[in-house]
């Protein structure tokens, strides 16, 4: 039998106390697994910002007409959001699991009303990452 494919979508915000401090926000669809997925972002008006699609081999950034290919997923989704932000561990986050990643330190403590943050204190600068997410119907 099939595995169901896991879905959220939401809102995520990044913050990289870099100099001068970096931010990210936009609204997204994530579905899939660390192995093979997909996650959308948009403005919060619908313009479609990056759609990231990833398949083992295979990690592309879409953008309009624009097709990029990179080495991994993480390199992915550095390029998309300027930040590197471990989405194969954010799997783990948003279904409960607080997965160990090397400087990150997830609060899921929040997850039932539908909340994520987790904090990226090593390396420097510093990252905060917050999600605002509902679970989709499995595919």
């Amino acid at each position: 039998m099939p595995r169901a494919t896991n879905a959220w979508s939401g809102r995520m915000s990044l913050r990289v106390d870099s100099e001068p401090v970096q931010t990210f926000s936009a609204l997204f669809e994530l579905r899939g697994s660390p192995e093979t997925g997909e996650l959308s972002l948009t403005t919060p008006i619908g313009s479609t910002l990056a759609q990231l699609h990833w398949s083992p081999g295979e990690a592309l950034l879409k953008n309009g007409s624009d097709t990029r290919r990179y080495a991994s997923l993480d390199a992915l989704i550095e390029a998309a959001t300027g930040a590197a932000i471990p989405v194969a561990a954010l799997f783990g986050w948003l279904e409960g699991r607080n997965d160990p990643v090397p400087g990150w330190r997830a609060d899921l403590g929040q997850l039932a009303s539908g909340r994520l943050q987790a904090l990226r204190e090593t390396p420097a600068p510093r990252a905060d990452l917050r999600i605002v997410f509902e679970r989709m119907p499995a595919s």
